[in-house]
Order: structure tokens, then sequence, then C-alpha cells
């Protein structure tokens, strides 16, 4: 019988004994910083050298897992992979141990390393972990709290926490929360079904996997710098938390240089970091490492640039400041300077069809200028530049809090060009000489949150004056008395707008907002012996209202538009008067599914010269994955032309000006109305450890209606008429972004242009327009030290191809151009030393290739005669040019 309870309790003890060895194994999670394969096969095989029984590390979470038994301590392995050169949240690598890891496994050491175990705030005792995303979880949770008998709740998307105020004998927080679950938000007690998540929003798909108590990175790191959702309320930035309403932004965030992953259409957006890669003194230079725009000079003789997009001019492109219209009208030609490098605080630009929300010109695109808006701490920031040809600039900028609801902005500018730059020695200065003097004041209201008021208002002047020509030549003695040919251009520009929006009480969906600007400019100039000078003035109003229709799967935007133009312009004895009044309305429609997005929408307008306008467009997304991206785009576009004003680059000539009237009522032209078609595909995948991209896109322009600029009918002339036949453009692009490692961003771009034109003479490529083009951007910044200073160096390279030009076949033979000019290269660099956070310094160096087009003026040697001309231009007509500059903030 002993035997018996021996061998019993023996079985007994065996058959528990897989149990109690269990019960000493702990498992436990420590964030743990890594990149690759690579990483998770170190930290692994460290983590059981010493004594883990098993180790799992999630490259996606940078987290590992630990199981451990006996008396095996987990610090003490945390410290051997700290000695393997991966930094955690209890031990840092050392320096030489992080150095000595392979490049690939150079994870980022700036970002902080967080316990998920320890809480970011310590919890009231009515508070609750809920998740969510953005303002429609904030809506939905709320109104969930209080269809279960919460009598207050308040969800707050940077803690990922309700707090919940209740009467506990009519209701429980478990009652509350099982609600909350039952629309489709995880919380610390209940976790939604699979189906009421799967059916929410596409923007309100917040990770299942984040452990409560961590941030949410949707709210904190989304790619375009603000929340997902981006267009019903709130906005979440990186920095701060910024309230906006549609076509209202009250202050200002910080987007990324990325390709919104979030939009229906095609939007990149790029932040003050991407323009400090380059001098950019302007809007105009903003776009050097960029790929998608090309800048290019458009005259020899007054040295202004101007931007193509999707193989079309500038003109095509809708350049807006603070969404309120900006680069048109007798801006046209020199409005690109009117916009400092300094002031930008960010750019949106979208390819293709932009929203109906913002009028109706654009055609190829829009080009969006945010300028510096607000920061948590008052900051002035003093910026000194100057080139070794003369050019100098400053820009002070100084951003501060008023109150808690006030801020304001002041932003001053003013630069000088005093040398004489004659680089290719033909007599004629590469670049005009002259100054610029530049002055805005912003003014912010924000209390969206308690009254759900918010405005925004600026005042800008502009004194813009130029003088180019021959060397030598004397602005203040008249043109007909002195023998060396000039060019005079003298601008005043006069703007203030408001911005006001109001979101709705309980229903952060729906909003209001009104924009209105007034804008003044005046430009008196010559160009030789012709007189051009012009006066605009403009009015624009636009009303925007915005809600959903059940639920935030659905929403809509309508509203109505006002546009004024005035117009007063004199082209040799020659005035050209006309009033443009144009009353529209529009509606948007907006769908979001779990993997698709659809925009779509449509404008009318009542034009009185143009007639009236109907505007459709749409933009639909899908996501195969959510690394694999289409889009797809159609749309409508038109614009009435300023013939004068857009083609002043060929004014610098002998060129006389003739135009084929129609019967239009716009210099006797009709308007320009065209289609765009576009098509995308976004690629995610990992490449040595890290994100890389790749973008290819397919856009067709086809013209209903276009005001013609021929330059080939004859060498002197220049002549407008309206299309009678075919105009197109096809543009194609490929753009592959990586990080090969550590600090290290390479960007390749391929583009080819197919643009023609049905002219008199008949079909032609367009001039100044390259069938293909290579582009490359390579940047590299150190680690920052303790102090905060590091090393950046960037270059970017651009290789155009050969371009039509226009005929000169009737010219003597020594004043006739080749039909195609040929290929070449353009090389840009920059090296910046940010010595800490408060003082930068850098030294750049453009077209270093110092190629330059030699014959840029046509019989340079007799600027009055019959063959002069000086808007042949398809290359930099200046060599290699340095630049040093200081940014100090204060």
């Amino acid at each position: 019988m002993k035997l018996y309870i021996s061998k019993v309790i023996l079985g007994i003890f065996l058959l528990f004994t897989p149990f109690i060895f269990a019960q000493n194994l702990t498992q436990n999670q420590f964030k743990v910083k890594g990149n690759c394969e690579l990483c998770k096969e170190r930290i692994e095989t460290t983590a059981k050298k010493a004594g883990a029984k098993k180790a799992d590390y999630s490259i996606d979470s940078q987290t590992l897992t630990l199981e451990t038994e006996g008396v095996i301590s987990t610090d003490d392995i945390l410290k051997e992979i700290a000695k393997a050169g991966h930094d955690s949240e209890k031990f840092k690598a050392s320096e030489n141990d992080y150095n000595a890891l392979p490049a690939c496994c150079h994870y980022d050491r700036d970002q902080v390393v967080a316990n998920e175990n320890h809480h970011i705030h310590s919890k009231k005792e009515n508070e609750f972990y809920v998740k969510g995303n953005c303002e429609s979880c904030k809506a939905r949770i709320e109104k969930a709290a209080k269809d279960a008998g919460a009598d207050f709740a308040e969800w707050d998307a940077e803690k990922q926490t309700v707090i919940l105020n209740f009467d506990a004998g009519k209701t429980s927080a478990d009652k509350i929360l099982k609600k909350i679950a039952d629309v489709g938000h995880d919380n610390e007690k209940y976790k939604s079904s699979d189906s009421t998540y799967k059916n929410l929003p596409s923007c309100c798909l917040y990770d299942r996997e984040i452990p409560f108590g961590e941030a949410n990175p949707k709210v904190h790191l989304e790619e375009n710098g603000q929340s997902e959702h981006t267009k019903n309320g709130i906005i979440n930035t990186e920095n701060q938390n910024e309230k906006a309403i549609e076509g209202v932004t009250i202050t200002g965030g910080k987007a990324s240089t990325s390709l919104s992953k979030k939009e229906a259409g095609l939007i990149f957006n790029i932040d003050k970091k991407e323009l400090l890669k380059a001098a950019c003194c302007n809007l105009s230079e903003s776009f050097e490492t960029n790929a998608t725009v090309d800048v290019s000079f458009s005259n020899a003789v007054t040295g202004t640039k101007q931007l193509k997009m999707l193989g079309l001019d500038q003109k095509y492109t809708s350049l807006t400041k603070e969404l309120l219209p900006e680069v048109r009208g007798l801006a046209s030609a020199y409005g690109l300077s009117f916009i400092p490098g300094r002031w930008i605080e960010s750019i949106q630009l979208t390819k293709g069809g932009s929203t109906v929300t913002n009028g109706y010109e654009s055609i190829t695109g829009q080009i969006n200028t945010e300028l510096l808006k607000n920061s948590e701490k008052p900051e002035t920031s003093l910026n000194l530049f100057a080139d070794f040809n003369g050019r100098t600039e400053a820009n002070i900028t100084s951003v501060s809090k008023i109150d808690d609801k006030w801020s304001q902005t002041f932003l001053l500018h003013g630069n000088g060009t005093f040398g004489d730059t004659d680089m290719n020695n033909d007599g004629f200065l590469d670049r005009p000489k002259g100054t610029q003097l530049n002055a805005a004041y912003l003014l912010n209201y924000n209390d969206l949150e308690k009254s759900g008021f918010g405005s925004h208002f600026g005042i800008n002047f502009i004194k813009d004056e130029r003088t180019a020509g021959q060397a030598g030549f004397d602005k203040k003695i008249p043109q007909n008395q002195q023998s060396l040919y000039g060019v005079g251009i003298d601008i005043s520009r006069f703007q203030v707008w408001n911005k006001t929006g109001y979101v709705f009480k309980g229903k952060p969906y729906q909003s209001l907002g009104w924009m209105n600007q007034y804008t003044f400019h005046q430009q008196d100039s010559f160009f030789g012996l012709t007189n051009y000078s012009g006066k605009q003035q403009t009015y624009y109003s636009n009303l925007i209202f915005e809600s959903i229709l059940g639920n935030t799967n659905h929403k809509y935007k309508a509203g109505a538009s006002f546009m004024y133009d005035g117009y007063d312009e004199n082209y040799l004895i020659g005035n050209f008067k006309r009033n443009e009044i144009v009353p529209g309305a529009f509606a948007e429609y907006t769908l979001t599914g779990l993997k698709y997005t659809l925009v779509a929408g449509a404008r009318v307008d009542f034009h009185n010269l143009a007639g009236t306008q109907f505007t459709p467009r749409l933009n639909f997304k899908y996501d195969i994955t959510p690394q694999t991206i289409v889009r797809l785009s159609a749309g409508r576009g038109f614009r009435t032309a300023n013939i004068f004003a857009e083609s002043q680059q060929y004014f610098a000539s002998n060129r006389n000006i003739q135009i084929l009237e129609n019967g239009g009522n716009i210099y006797g032209l009709k308007p320009e109305i065209a289609w765009n078609y576009g098509a995308s595909l976004q690629q995610e995948f990992k490449l040595f450890g890290r994100k890389s991209t790749i973008v290819a896109d397919f856009f067709r322009t086809d013209f209903q209606d276009q005001m013609m600029v021929d330059l080939d009918r004859s060498p002197q002339q220049l002549t407008f008429y309206n299309l009678e036949g075919k105009s197109f453009a096809n543009s194609f692009q490929t753009q592959w972004d990586f990080i090969p490692f550590k600090n290290f961003d390479i960007r390749l771009a391929y583009k080819y242009y197919d643009v023609q034109a049905d002219y008199l003479n008949g079909r032609r490529e367009v001039p100044f327009m390259a069938k293909h083009r290579g582009f490359v951007n390579v940047a590299y910044s150190t680690n920052k030290n303790n102090n905060g200073g590091f090393w950046s160096f960037d270059t970017t390279l651009n290789i155009v191809g050969k371009q039509r030009l226009p005929d000169t076949s009737s010219n003597p033979e020594e004043f006739q151009l080749s039909s195609y000019s040929p290929s070449y290269a353009v090389l840009n660099a920059q090296i910046s030393r940010n010595f800490n956070k408060k003082i930068r310094a850098y030294l750049g160096g453009e077209n270093l290739t110092s190629y330059y087009q030699k014959n840029a003026i046509v019989d340079v040697k007799n600027p009055f005669g019959n063959y002069f001309d000086g808007g042949m231009v398809y290359a930099p007509i200046m060599k290699a040019n340095f630049y040093i500059g200081l940014d100090v903030t204060f």
C-alpha cells in the first residue's frame, strides 16, 4: 500500500513538473533599437547567450520579448545587448560599440526609447485607455460614452485616454467602455470585434498592436506632418496641436518632406529642412532638390526664372499662398521672386487636377506655399546671404505668442544685386541689378477648442526695382537719349487677406471657413524702346462649408466663390482694359472605404467674358496593400490668358506682337480650356533595412482651347492666336527615394515629355521643352553632437536633353540657331554646418559644371537691329556661382 501511495505521489509530481517549471518562467518585453534582419539576429543571439530561454525581436515595433527562468536577470541580458551595440530602454550602447555595427544597422539614436510599461502620464481615477487616431474617432468615442449614460466624456488623442463623469446609480464605467468598443474602439477593458473595427473609416484605423499607454505614432508622426484626419477640423502636427478648418489654417505646423499616402491626389509635402538644402532665396529656387518641377531661365536679359510642370509652362499651374491666389495675372513673370525662401514654412505640391474648392485655374496641378505662422516658444531668426557676383540678401523672421489665443509673425526681406555680372563677355548683364524690399505681418487667433472660432490675418507690401541690359546703361537717362540698350522694371505690390473659420460645437467634422483677399499690383517697365505698364486689382472671396453624410465615411464640402480682376495695360501706344467678374459655386464629395478614397467634385463659374464654365474633377486612391498604392485622376480647368504679362521674356527682342483675333472678349481671344488625366503607382519596400519608395506616374493634358504663343512664323514676330487643331502634353516620371545607410538620402528620377501642338504652319514640338530629363539628389548629414551641432552635405545633378528651338531659318546665316539645342548637365552643391541649435553657416555653388549658353542673345552687338533677340534661352546663362550664408536664431 505504501508502495502504491508512493507511486501515485511520484506520478502526480512528474505530471506537474512541467507546470511547476513553467511557473518559474518569466516573460518580459523591452524596447530595443534596431534596423534590419542582421540586428534581429544579433539581438536574439546575444540575449540567448546571456541566459534567455527564448528571445524574439520585432523590427517593426522595436521590441524584444524575453523568456527567462530562475534567477536570470533581464538587466544582465540588456547590458549584453548594449555591449553588442543596441540601445534599450534601460542601457545605452557606448559610441564605440554603436560605431562598430555595420552601416545598415545604424539605427536613429536621437529618438527616445520609451518603456511601454511606464505610462506616459499618470492616469486619473476616472480616466481610461481608449485607442483612436483623429477627430472622427474623438466624436465617435465621446458620442458612444454619452449614449451609454456618461454626463461628460472627453477623449485625448495624444494620451489615448477618455475622461468620464457619470452617475454610478445610472451607469458604470464597464457599460460605457463596452459601448465604446461596440462602435469600433479598443479600450483597456473591452476589445472591438474585427468586423466593427474594419468598418471604421481608413483615417480611424488605429494600430491595434500598440500597448495601452504608449503614444500613437499616427497622431504624432504622420508622414505628411499632419494626422490622418486633415479635412474635417483638428489637425495634430509633429510639434504641436494645430487646429484647421478647410482653407483656414490657424497655426502653422511642420510637414515632412514626403508623398502623402493618405490623400487621394498625388501630393508632395516639402518642409523647411528640404528648402535648406539649397540657396533657396525665393520660391523659384525652392524646387532645386525636387524632381517634379523643372526650373529654367526664360530670358537672357532680365534673368527671370520660370517653373514648368507636366511638360507645360508655369501659367498652367495654380500658384497659391495660404491657399489664396498668388502668382497669376500681371505677377506671372516675376511673382516667384516675391516669396522669400526664409519665409516659407512648407510647400504642398499637387500633380494633376487639384480640389475644386481652390478654384478653376489649375490644369497641371497646384503649388501652395504656407508662411511661417507659430511656434511654441517665441523665435526670431536672422539670415544673411551673399554670392560672389554682387548679390546680397537679409531676412528677419519673428514668431511669438501674444497670449493663449493670439500670436503674430513679422517677416522682413531685403535683397540687392549691385555687381555687373557678364560671364560670357557679350556686353550684356547676365542678371539684372536692383533691390527688393518685402515686408509682411501675420496675426493669428485660435480659440477652436472653446468657442470654435479661429482667424488668420495677413498684410504684405513689396517694392521691386530692376535694371538690366548692356553694362554701363544708365536708367536715369531716357532710353532714346543713350546708345546702350537697357531694361527697367519697377513693381509695387500690396496685399491684405483674412481667413476665418468656425468649428461647430460637438461636431468637429463640421466647419465653416471664409477667405478674403485684396491685391494691388502695378508694373512700369521698358525694354529698349518698347514700353509696357500694367495695373491689376484683384478681390477674391471663398466660402466653404464642410460636414458629413451620416458618418465620416461620407464627407462633403460645398461653397461659393467670387473673383474680380481689373486690368489696365499699356503696350507701346495700345491700351488694353478689361474687368473679369467671376461668381462661382462648387461641391465636393469624399467617400472613404477600408482600402480606397474617392474624391469627386464639380464647380460652375459664371465668367462675364469667358461665359459659363463647368469644371469637374475626380481623384481616386486604392491601397492594394499598405505599401502599394494606385491613384487615378481626371479633371478640367480653364483660365484667361494675360498675353503681355506672361510673355515678357520675349519683350527684350525686336519681335513685333501680332494678335490674330477670333471674336473672343479677352484681347480678342477665347479662354484656355484643358483636360488632364493621370495615373500613378506608389510602392514602398525595405532596402538595407530601411524604407524605400518608388513612384511612377503618367499624366496627359489635352487642350480643348489654347492661346498659342507662336515663335516660328517669323523671328521678327511674336504671334498670338487660338488653337485650331490639337495640343497635348504627355508626361511620364519615375522617382526612387532610398536610404542606403543612416543620414544618407538618395533621390533618383527620370522624366519623359512629349509636348506637341498644331501651329498655323503645322504640328510641332513645343519649343524649349526637353523630351528627356534625369535627376540625382544626394544628401548626407553627420550625427548631432551634444550641442545639437552637425554637418550637412547636399548635391543635385540635373541632366537636360535636347530641346527644339524656334525657327530662325529666315535670319541671315550668322543669326540662325540650330533646330535643336545640345544636351547638358547642371550640378549644384552645398555644405552647411550647424554649430548648435541656434547658429548655422553654409557655403554652396550653383552650376558647378559651368555649362552656359554661349549664344544666349541673337545679334548681341546690334540690340536695336532687326535680328536682336534675348528670348531664345534653353540653358543657364551664368557660369559657376558661389555663395555663403549665415542663419542665427535668437
